[in-house]
């Protein structure tokens, strides 16, 4: 299994824009075979740092679903809203394994 632990710098003015960006992603990761953990916003601290969380069974899996997401009409819709609303400022994405008992 893979982690993809995905830290946004987000415009602090567009956090609605930024909730809605994130709830178009949850159920397209899921369609591909991702297991999403959902997006972590703003509330004390900081307010222009988000987190995303989502999981593959393994680094192929994420690799076969990036490719795939290129070429579907929903994700590229998605990529696009963020591009019109401009509420990702920039992101950072880092991979990571569980490690169990």
């Amino acid at each position: 299994m893979v982690t993809c632990y995905l830290r946004y710098v987000i415009d602090p003015f567009k956090l609605a824009e930024f909730e809605h960006y994130g709830k178009l992603w949850i159920p397209l990761v899921e369609r591909f075979g991702g297991q999403h953990h959902g997006y972590f916003l703003p509330s004390e601290g900081a307010n222009n740092i988000a987190l995303a969380m989502f999981s593959f069974p393994s680094l192929a899996a994420y690799e076969t679903y990036r490719q795939q997401s290129f070429n579907d009409a929903e994700c590229q819709a998605a990529f696009r809203y963020a591009e019109e609303t401009r509420c990702i400022v920039s992101y950072e994405r880092t991979f990571f394994r569980p490690v169990f008992r």
